[in-house]
C-alpha cells in the first residue's frame, strides 16, 4: 500500500513538473509554442533535420507582432525577445540586470574553455573583460596591420601561383587556412602556410577543436550542459582534450620563450602577457578609425581600471577562445561575401571601382587608414554580416528579478526571476521583413550614409550589444577587409556550374555552412 502511493505521488509530482514547464510562459501571459511543436523542433535540431537558424526565423514568422515569446527546453524557461527597444533594454540599458550569458560549460567539466571570457560571470567578467579590453583598441590593430597584409599577400601569391587563366576552387577550404594563419601570425606568433604545408599541426588542431558538428556533439552538448555531473563522471568533453592539450602547451612554451629571451612581437600573446603585468591601458588615440558601421565601441565597463592577477590558465584560455572565435566565424563571413559578389556581379563592380581608386590615391599601396576609410567595402561587409551574422542566437541571464512592462493593448507585465533566460534571435531578427525590407536581397545599399540612418537600433547585431559585445570585432572586421580587398583587386569571382544560386545552409547547429560548399571561379584582372 505505501509502495502504490509513492508511486502515485511520485508520477503526480513528475505530472506537475512537466505541465507546469509546458505552459510557464502561458501563465504568464505570453505566447509561447505548444508542447509537441517544442519537442517536434527540439529533434529536428539534435537531429540536425533542419538549420538552426531557420527554425528561429520560423518563430519570428509565426509571432511577427509579438515583442517577445516564450519557449521551454527541458527544464529552462527561455524568453525570446525580437523588439528592438526591449533587446536595447536588456543588452545596454538594464545590463546591470542582464550581465552574464548562461554558462554552457563547467569549469569542472572544461577547465580551460570554463575560464574564457565569453563564460565568465559577474565582477570575475568585469575585471577580464577590461583587463583584455585594450588589447583590441584601433591602435592595436593598427600595429597588427602589417602581419594582415603578409598572410594576405601570401594567399593572394598561391593563387597566382596556378596559372592566367580561371581557377575553379571551393573557397571554404582556402580561407579557412588563410584564417588560421592570420591568427598563427596575429595570436600566436607562429608562420603556418597552411596552403603549401596542408597537414601543418596548428592547422590540424584548429580543425579538431572547432569541429562542433554532427549529432554525437550535439548530444554531447546538451550532456555537458544540462548535467555536467553526468559529463564529469562519464568523460564526456564537448571539446577535443588533445587540441585543448596542444593550445596549452603551444602558448605555455611561447610564453616562456619570449620571457627567457626578451622576444617582443606586435601580437595577442604580448598583449596577454603585458596585461598579465598590469602594462597594457586603454588608449586615448584621438586619430583612431573606427572600424566601419557594424564595430562596437568598448563599454565604460571595459575601460574601467581594474586589478586582476591573471594566471597561466587564464592566459592560455583566453588565447584558446581568440582561435576558436575567430577560426571560423570570420573564414564564413569572407565565403559568404565572395560568394554573394559573384552572384550579385554589379556590387562586384563598384567594389573593384572603389579598391581601383583607393590604389590610384596611395600609389599602389594599401594603408591602414585608407582600408577602414573605404566606404563601399564597409556596406558590402555590413550588408554581409546582417544576412549571415556568425551566431544565430545569443542570450543573457537574469541576475536579479526584472520586469518587462506592457506597452501594446492586450500585453501584461512579464515577471523574470532571477536565473531566467533571454534570447536574442539575431539570425531572424536580421531577416525580419520589418526592419530590412526584402531580407533574402543582398543590398549593400541599407548601408550608405543616405540609407543607415533608417536602420532601428537594437535590430542590427552581427557582434551582440552593449557591454558583452565581441570584444574582438576590430579584428575579424580588419581581416575580412584586407583579405576582401586584395581578393577583388587582383580576380574577378563568377558564378561556375558548382556555385550554388540560390545558397542552401546545411542543418548545423553551431555556425552557418552551406550544402554545396562555396564553389566559385578566379578570373585574374587584366
Amino acid at each position: 500500500m505505501l509502495g502504490v502511493l509513492l508511486l502515485t505521488t511520485f508520477c503526480a509530482a513528475l505530472v506537475y513538473l512537466i505541465v507546469k514547464i509546458t505552459f510557464y510562459w502561458k501563465w504568464q501571459g505570453v505566447n509561447q509554442c505548444g508542447p509537441l511543436d517544442l519537442w517536434r523542433t527540439f529533434f529536428k535540431l539534435i537531429l540536425q533535420f533542419e538549420p538552426g537558424c531557420e527554425t528561429l526565423v520560423d518563430l519570428q514568422n509565426r509571432y511577427p507582432d509579438e515583442r517577445y515569446i516564450g519557449i521551454n527546453m527541458f527544464t529552462s524557461n527561455i524568453l525570446l525577445i525580437k523588439d528592438p527597444g526591449l533587446v536595447k533594454e536588456v543588452g545596454i540599458k538594464e545590463f546591470d540586470s542582464f550581465v552574464n550569458h548562461y554558462p554552457f560549460v563547467n569549469e569542472e567539466v572544461e577547465p580551460l574553455f570554463g575560464r574564457v571570457l565569453l563564460l565568465l560571470q559577474g565582477e570575475r567578467w568585469k575585471a577580464m573583460r577590461s583587463t583584455l579590453s585594450p588589447s583590441f583598441t584601433s591602435s592595436k590593430m593598427r600595429g597588427m596591420f602589417r602581419l594582415f597584409e603578409e598572410c594576405t599577400e601570401q594567399f593572394i601569391g598561391h593563387l597566382q601561383e596556378k596559372g592566367s587563366s580561371r581557377i575553379d576552387i571551393e573557397l571554404k577550404d582556402l580561407l579557412t587556412r588563410f584564417s588560421n594563419d592570420v591568427i598563427a601570425s596575429a595570436a600566436f606568433g607562429l608562420s603556418c602556410n597552411s596552403l603549401k604545408c596542408p597537414e601543418n599541426e596548428f592547422y590540424l588542431m584548429g580543425k579538431e577543436l572547432t569541429k562542433l558538428s554532427g549529432v554525437w556533439k550535439n548530444i554531447s552538448f546538451l550532456i555537458v550542459t544540462l548535467f555536467p555531473r553526468v559529463a564529469k563522471s562519464l568523460g564526456i568533453r564537448f571539446f577535443s582534450p588533445q587540441a585543448t592539450a596542444f593550445f596549452r602547451n603551444l602558448v605555455k612554451s611561447t610564453i616562456e620563450a619570449r620571457e627567457k629571451s626578451g622576444i617582443i612581437r606586435p601580437d595577442m600573446i604580448h598583449l596577454l602577457m603585458e596585461a598579465r603585468n598590469g602594462r597594457l591601458k586603454h588608449d586615448l588615440d584621438a586619430d583612431a578609425i573606427d572600424s566601419g558601421f557594424s564595430s562596437i565601441e568598448e563599454s565604460a565597463i571595459g575601460k574601467e581600471v581594474r586589478k586582476v592577477e591573471l594566471t597561466e590558465d587564464d592566459l592560455i584560455a583566453q588565447a584558446l577562445i581568440f582561435f576558436f572565435a575567430g577560426f571560423e566565424s570570420v573564414a564564413n563571413l569572407m565565403c559568404f561575401t565572395a560568394h554573394e559578389l559573384a552572384v550579385n556581379s554589379d556590387v562586384q563592380t563598384q567594389l573593384q571601382e572603389e579598391i581601383d581608386e583607393t590604389l590610384r590615391k596611395h600609389d599602389g599601396a594599401i594603408t591602414y587608414e585608407s582600408l577602414l576609410k573605404m566606404k563601399y567595402l564597409d556596406m558590402v561587409l555590413s550588408e554581409s554580416l546582417r544576412k549571415y551574422p556568425s551566431i544565430a542566437l545569443s542570450d543573457r541571464v537574469c541576475s536579479k528579478p526584472f520586469t518587462i512592462e506592457p506597452v501594446h493593448p492586450g500585453e501584461k507585465p512579464v515577471h523574470l526571476q532571477k536565473g531566467a533566460i533571454v534570447g536574442i534571435p539575431i539570425f531572424s531578427m536580421h531577416r525580419d521583413p520589418k526592419f530590412y525590407p526584402n531580407p533574402d536581397r543582398y543590398d549593400p545599399e541599407r548601408f550608405s550614409d543616405e540609407n543607415k540612418s533608417n536602420i532601428e537600433p537594437g535590430s542590427y547585431l552581427p557582434f551582440g550589444i552593449g557591454p558583452r559585445s565581441c570584444i574582438g570585432n576590430r579584428f575579424g572586421l580588419l581581416e575580412a577587409k584586407m583579405l576582401i580587398f586584395k581578393l577583388f583587386q587582383h580576380f574577378n569571382v563568377v558564378v561556375i556550374k558548382e556555385t550554388q544560386v540560390p545558397i542552401k545552409l546545411k542543418p548545423n547547429q553551431f555556425s552557418l555552412s552551406v550544402e554545396k560548399g562555396f564553389w566559385v571561379g578566379l578570373e585574374p584582372r587584366t
